[in-house]
């Protein structure tokens, strides 16, 4: 069904059939729910901490019962957590901080443990990237432009392998 087909539809039907089908969809449907509630409820800053503490778990989890678990450092935790902000329409301004935040609490991370997966610095690099962008569409690049100065000092000071990469996405931005 097309978008237009989908207008016609929902023109012909009168307030209550609406009302009943919204519902409907609210209650079969997570994603439905999860929209409504946060529209009506968005409690952006406990989402914020919430993620962050998702985000921390990765690189630095908390032990169970006297054993020490293992760090994942599993960016796609993360990368799922933005998106979903993304769809919801969180604030710009939060997501970013999360965005920043993933980068950051790697970065701690990798301060305190020698990292030999290329893949590690290739997915902050792709993170990065993501949120230089994300700050320039957003146009909030200014707001958070000391956050991204100390992200490339960290990768200066830690002798990153590829922080020639990071370079050249910091002289995009710095024109």
């Amino acid at each position: 069904m097309s978008k237009r087909d989908l207008k016609k539809y929902l023109g012909e039907l009168d307030k209550e059939q609406l009302q009943e089908q919204l519902i409907e969809l609210y209650e079969k449907f997570t994603a439905v729910k999860e929209y409504y509630d946060f529209v009506f409820n968005p409690k952006e800053e406990k989402r914020l901490q919430e993620a962050k503490l998702k985000i921390s778990h990765e690189y630095f989890p908390v032990s169970t019962k006297g054993k020490s678990r293992k760090p994942k450092m599993r960016r796609s935790t993360a990368q799922k957590i933005i998106k979903h902000f993304i769809t919801l329409g969180v604030d710009p301004f939060v997501t970013a901080d999360v965005m920043l935040y993933t980068i950051e609490i790697a970065q701690t991370f990798s301060a305190e443990n020698p990292i030999k997966q290329e893949a590690f610095y290739k997915s902050m690099q792709n993170s990065f990237e993501q949120v230089v962008q994300f700050l320039i569409v957003n146009g909030i690049l200014s707001e958070f432009k000391s956050r991204i100065n100390g992200i490339y000092e960290e990768i200066i000071e830690q002798k990153w392998k590829n922080r020639s990469d990071f370079l050249l996405i910091m002289e995009q931005i710095s024109e």
